[in-house]
């Protein structure tokens, strides 16, 4: 009797009493001990999962049927498979089977088992693969009419309008800053260079002028993706496909959303252009720092326009739209250098470039010079003033207007300016001591910092007798000299410093994290100085600012010390309090007596201690002789000085009411300063300083120009119409004296006499032309100081510069120069205000919580070297220019010792300008000595 394998039944038996699962043969076999069963051990196949079908019946003998092999079961096994099935539902389950015997090797499938089951196989698939084509098709057709109607008009593509930034700008067209979510540059197809393009046909499309729009292979593999993942995370896009994407669609990965890309691509290769298309791909895609277009990314990482870049720079680039942050060469160099190669290769084998132009730009570093914005001029002081009155006029939504706001001040003078700041400061600080290194690479990283100043943070790597060796953030390596580490010395305190270095050694070490400056080709060693300082210069004709530099650095510091630094004004005070002396009928050659004073526990002194007794008031002035200023303060009263002063833009509230008024206590801001100076360099008219000068919407129409009040010394004072003045109001007070420009003096009110003004706050001059006959077409500048005082105040300004404590500037070699300098107690603040008749420039120099400066940190020598520096390019190109005597002047010779009238014999004899009505008497002639001969007695005639 055959042997059967345990559970089953006869084979005469019901199906429906067959047991769910038999156990294999080879087990059944083990447990009766036969061996003469119809599959030998040597043919039995133990399979990880047992089929239902697998059990020994006249048609599958026992063999088990391919169907848990992965094989399509045949139709009669098929049958077995559903019997087996219900009767493993029907069935009760057997007891635990017998352990199982030895594994007994399996049998190979014959050569007609495979043909059975691979027939029904292919079939399966090819039914699917039909099924699914079909579907697709059926999917895309529903999809092309579901989605047509909602396509967005391609047209608009003809007339973009790119989300464009508030822009702030120089008078002559510079950028100084952008606000706004994107930085964007928009470029026509013919300003982008060749190479540009094909580094992005290389790393995007190189089909691009021979495909219709879609890159079919490409989307093969996307939808490959969405039917088996559910999502696309291969692209499959062209350039034309990107349009698509970033001008109407947004960055979602799903099925309708490609079919609509696909759809929209080849309505836009049908309406336009192959250049066309790249112009719009090349000014939208996203490039990295927050910049959209090659314009843009051009700016930010190169400081160059598209036509100065290299072929590096332009595969570097290039290689940001696959992701931007991962290939973003500031963050990621190394990786961006793989990408930029990779794409260079691409070049060379699509033919683009020749060999030698990829080896040379292969071997190029990164080579940034990273702004992080589109700036062409360095202003970040005046962009956040420009910020702050746009927000206040136009609201929020004056970001994404696409305004353009054109500032009074001119790019050349402004970096001129932040130039001048930074390396007054830097001299200061070095002439102080070496604090040290900035911090240890250990505890901060290298590229978690960033440029301040201009200053480059560097990681020492190597130190040598002379020299150090440094990594910057970039990865290059440079090498510092001996003599741009040797001043160096240790820093003790405010006035003491420790011996030069001997060696680098004593400077900084491995590891340290230091800060350089580049000079021209070379590198120097610098620190971030603790000392602060500004530059604030404008048009004394009009009040326009021509410079704007808030602090050492606005990354550091946004605090701008132009405009909201309230600092004692020192000496600088002095010319205004003069000028109220000239009025009162003082002259240059009057004579004030610089001797002690006492007033109760008050006893001011003189900066050198010393006292010069009777001095002309000409020499007082620019030798700042403090006991001269207090008595001509005495004389012409505290408050009539204050109420004097206050004409000038000075804030009355911050003005002492005592004598100390005359030695600068009182409360200044710099552009307050600037303003009043602008007085005595125009001939006493008052200008009101403004930085807008017009504001252009997108297309190029003017919705905002500045009238500000002009001087026109020719003219008659008209009545002033309504103004908004700038932050720190400089505008005459109402109720203060107003002198007319024939000399005659009225008081200013708010009813339309001269003088009058109304509306406060903002920061734009806002005003209407004059409209009265013979008065000129715009407003006209108030006449604060007597024409004859402000000549006279210039010309003794004039020998502060020629003989005085502001020497430092015969540098210049002008002689139209004047100006005064400022020093404050114990040296907290140092001052230089000078000009000429065509720029006013103020700087100051001292700590943000003041503290002293050190010994003979003065105005001359800390101040002052800023303001030449400035001057040095602002007034080149400009004539030497004096303005002429004002009428009802005379000039006569006078000894400049005494201030008597003397004779051109005089060694010490010098031209000194009086009104009329004061000028001294000439010295007479001396008597003719008589001829000795005619005293002798007459000869004795014989």
């Amino acid at each position: 009797m055959p042997a059967t394998r345990a559970g089953a039944g006869p084979p005469t038996a019901p199906l429906t009493a067959l047991p769910a699962i038999s156990l294999p043969v080879a087990a059944t076999s083990a447990a009766t001990g036969s061996s003469s069963a119809p599959h030998s051990s040597a043919c039995t196949r133990r399979q990880p999962r047992r089929c239902l079908c697998s059990m020994p019946t006249s048609l599958s003998a026992g063999r088990p049927c391919g169907h848990d092999r992965g094989l399509a079961t045949p139709p009669a096994i098929r049958k077995r498979h559903e019997v087996s099935a219900i009767s493993f539902i029907l069935s009760p389950p057997d007891p635990p089977p017998p352990p199982p015997g030895p594994r007994r090797p399996s049998c190979p499938r014959s050569r007609e088992a495979v043909a059975m089951t691979a027939a029904p196989s292919s079939f399966r698939f090819l039914r699917w693969l039909g099924l699914g084509l079909t579907g697709i098709a059926l999917g895309a057709s529903g999809s092309y009419l579901a989605l047509t109607p909602q396509l967005p008009d391609i047209s608009t593509l003809k007339q973009v309008h790119y989300e464009t930034p508030l822009q702030v700008l120089t008078r002559d067209g510079k950028v100084i800053s952008e606000f706004g979510v994107k930085h964007t540059l928009p470029l026509t197809y013919k300003q982008v260079p060749k190479p540009f393009v094909q580094a992005f046909l290389a790393a995007e499309d190189d089909r691009f002028f021979e495909h219709e729009g879609i890159d079919y292979a490409g989307l093969g593999r996307a939808f490959t993706e969405i039917l088996t993942t559910g999502n696309i995370r291969s692209g499959g896009s062209t350039i034309t496909m990107q349009v698509a994407k970033n001008y109407f669609l947004s960055n979602e990965r799903t099925f309708s959303r490609k079919f609509t890309e696909i759809m929209l691509a080849k309505r836009i290769e049908d309406s336009l252009t192959k250049e066309e298309i790249l112009e719009l791909y090349l000014n939208k895609i996203y490039l990295g720092q927050r910049a959209y277009g090659i314009g843009a990314a051009a700016k930010i990482y190169y400081g160059k326009s598209v036509d100065q870049l290299t072929l590096a720079e332009m595969a570097m680039i290039a290689g940001l739209p696959k992701a931007p942050s991962a290939y973003n060469p500031v963050r990621n160099p190394q990786r961006a250098l793989i990408r930029r190669d990779w794409i260079l290769g691409r070049m060379l084998k699509l033919g683009y470039i020749s060999q030698a132009q990829h080896d040379v730009a292969a071997k190029a570093p990164v080579g940034l010079n990273f702004k992080g914005s589109l700036q062409d001029v360095q202003a970040p002081y005046l962009a956040e003033m420009v910020r702050e009155s746009l927000l206040e006029r136009f609201g929020k939504d004056v970001y994404d207007t696409g305004y353009k706001v054109y500032t009074t001040v001119d790019s050349r003078n402004q970096n001129a300016a932040t130039e001048a700041v930074i390396a007054g400061l830097l001299a200061y600080d070095q002439r102080h001591g070496w604090r040290g290194p900035e911090a240890k690479a250990s505890a901060t990283p290298l590229k978690s910092l960033s440029r301040v100043g201009g200053l480059e943070p560097a990681q020492v790597t190597g130190v040598g007798e002379k020299t150090l060796t440094a990594e910057l953030r970039t990865g290059e390596r440079v090498i510092v000299q001996w003599d741009d580490l040797k001043w160096a010395r240790r820093y003790i305190s405010v006035n003491s410093i420790g011996p030069v270095p001997k060696n680098a050694r004593e400077i900084a070490g491995v590891g340290d994290i230091v800060r350089l400056q580049a000079v021209g080709k070379r590198w120097r060693l610098a620190q971030i100085p603790q000392v602060q300082g500004q530059l604030i210069a404008l048009n004394p004709e009009n009040g326009a600012l021509e410079a704007v530099v808030g602090g050492f650095d606005f990354g550091q510091s946004k605090f701008n010390r132009a405009v909201q630094g309230w600092r004692q004004a020192g000496s600088t005070i002095k010319p205004l309090i003069y000028a109220k002396a000239l009025e009162r009928g003082y002259t240059p050659a009057s004579l004030i007596d610089d001797a002690p004073l006492t007033f109760g526990n008050w006893s001011p002194s003189n900066a050198d201690g010393e006292f010069m007794g009777p001095i002309t008031l000409r020499r007082a002035l620019y030798l700042s002789r403090n006991l001269v200023s207090v008595r001509l303060l005495q004389a012409v009263g505290v408050e009539e000085a204050r109420e004097y002063l206050s004409r000038f833009g000075l804030e009355k509230s911050r003005l002492p009411s005592n004598l100390t008024l005359s030695l600068g206590t009182a409360e200044v801001l710099p552009l307050q300063m600037a303003t009043a100076y602008a007085a005595i360099a125009n001939g006493g008219l008052r200008v009101n300083p403004y930085f807008i000068e017009k504001v252009v919407d997108r297309n190029g129409r003017i919705i905002f120009q500045a009238e500000p009040r002009k001087v026109c010394r020719a003219c008659e004072l008209p009545a002033p119409t309504p103004v908004t003045m700038a932050d720190g109001s400089t505008e005459p007070v109402e109720g203060s004296e107003v002198i007319a420009a024939d000399g005659s003096s009225t008081t200013a009110g708010g009813d339309g006499t001269p003088g009058s003004i109304s509306g406060s706050g903002g920061n734009i001059a806002v005003v209407q032309p004059v409209g009265q006959a013979g008065a000129p077409d715009y407003p006209v500048a108030l006449r604060i100081m007597r024409p004859r005082a402000s000549w006279q105040m210039y010309t003794i300004l004039q020998d502060v510069i020629r003989r005085g404590t502001g020497r430092g500037a015969l540098s210049l070699g002008r002689s139209d120069l004047a100006g005064k300098t400022g020093t404050t107690n114990d040296a907290r603040d140092a001052w230089f205000a000078g000009f000429n008749a065509g720029m006013v420039a103020v700087s100051w120099v001292g700590f943000d919580d003041p503290k002293s400066l050190g010994r003979s940190e003065y105005g001359g020598f800390a101040a002052l070297p800023i303001w030449t520096q400035y001057m040095t390019t602002a007034l080149r190109g400009m004539p030497h220019s004096m303005p002429p005597a004002p009428p009802g002047m005379s000039s006569a010779r006078i000894n400049r010792l005494t201030g008597e009238s003397t004779d051109s014999d005089d060694p010490e004899g010098i031209d000194e300008w009086f009104p009329n009505e004061l000028t001294p008497a000439p010295k007479p002639p001396a008597a003719p000595a008589e001829d000795p001969a005619l005293l002798l007695p007459a000869p004795v005639l014989p």
